[in-house]
């Protein structure tokens, strides 16, 4: 395996990982009694903020189109936009589709692109019951392209989807035609030890009332206490993306206790029972990193680059936390270009 490398130099900032998600517990058990979040109705997705193409290509460009499809695990919401080779794009927990909004924006004269929302999330419906594992999870993806007969994709996954993503590449490797993968669960690093505080306070019955807390005073979701610490820049995270987040978890009480089973079916031995055939994935794989992340130390990067005979590239953001995707569109949206137009058509060429 050719693995070429970006290390980013400087030092991680001090004190950053003093505060873990699970902190919320405290704010969310303290506010849950008498906080209740207004219910909002849906919000059309708003395109990037950026602006920076001439007036022929901004006309030029697709708008982001919501959809479902029924399969086996229950109708998917997804959001496309593009047109040519699929590109999916799979999010991590307590977030769905929304998080990739700049990538479909930017990327969409390139590929097809696919953001899902998983079990358990956003606008996707399921049965009360079924697996939400991220190995269900990785079976329901293939139900997904197969309803939508699309044989082969470009994948790409962050945090806890970055696992379903290495699930579903080891499951079916026929299907991917690259794999990028940035700050996720990894080997036996799952869940990480900083969100392990979030999952006991699930299991003692605060979901709800710290889902409404935050939902309440956006404040809260921004705080050292709660999800600041998975963002670079927490402050400019937008009331509207914690709106689009958050709201399909507090619609019903059915919709929580969804959450609950994906947060209680959180075990490393799904990412573990993949490793050995995804030490052979021959696809031509990038993994991108930020140095800072409190969650997925940047040594996960070394792991995956070492044990994924496919990996052609791995880079260092310097500075950047977990959900980089987001607040570093356009550094990533460069790595992936390069990525997708330097792989070739046939993995089996490799």
């Amino acid at each position: 395996m050719s693995s070429q490398e970006t290390r980013a130099r400087g030092l991680r900032t001090p004190g950053r990982r003093v505060h873990g998600i699970g902190a919320v517990l405290v704010v969310g058990l303290v506010l849950c009694g008498f906080v209740r979040a207004r219910e909002g109705g849906r919000t059309r997705l708003s395109a990037s903020p950026k602006k920076s193409e001439g007036v022929l290509m901004e006309a030029e460009k697709s708008s982001p189109v919501q959809r479902s499809v029924q399969t086996a695990s229950g109708r998917i919401s997804y959001t496309e936009q593009g047109t040519g080779p699929v590109a999916l794009f799979v999010h991590g927990v307590l977030l769905n589709g929304y998080l990739w909004r700049h990538q479909l924006e930017e990327l969409s004269e390139l590929r097809r692109c696919i953001a899902v929302d998983l079990l358990a999330h956003g606008d996707t419906e399921i049965t009360a019951e079924q697996d939400v594992s991220v190995t269900a999870n990785a079976k329901m993806l293939k139900e997904f392209l197969n309803a939508l007969k699309i044989d082969k994709v470009d994948l790409v996954g962050n945090d806890s989807g970055g696992g379903i993503a290495q699930i579903f590449a080891a499951m079916y490797p026929e299907r991917v035609r690259t794999l990028t993968l940035t700050d996720c669960d990894t080997h036996d690093n799952w869940p990480p030890e900083a969100f392990k505080p979030f999952l006991a306070m699930a299991a003692a019955g605060g979901l709800r009332g710290t889902l409404e807390a935050m939902l309440s005073d956006k404040k809260v979701y921004r705080s050292p206490q709660a999800l600041g610490p998975a963002y670079e820049h927490p402050e400019q995270v937008t009331d509207e993306a914690i709106e689009k987040y958050l709201r399909p978890f507090v619609r019903t009480e059915q919709r929580t206790r969804d959450l609950q089973r994906f947060l209680a079916a959180f075990d490393n031995r799904h990412t573990l029972a993949a490793e050995p055939r995804l030490k052979t994935l021959k696809a031509p794989t990038l993994i991108v990193w930020g140095t800072d992340d409190v969650y997925f130390d940047v040594k996960w990067s070394h792991w995956l680059a070492d044990n994924i005979p496919g990996t052609r590239r791995r880079a260092e953001f310097k500075d950047a936390r977990i959900f980089f995707p987001e607040e570093r569109w356009e550094e990533f949206n460069r790595e992936l270009r390069a990525h997708w137009q330097g792989a070739p058509e046939d993995a089996s060429q490799l």
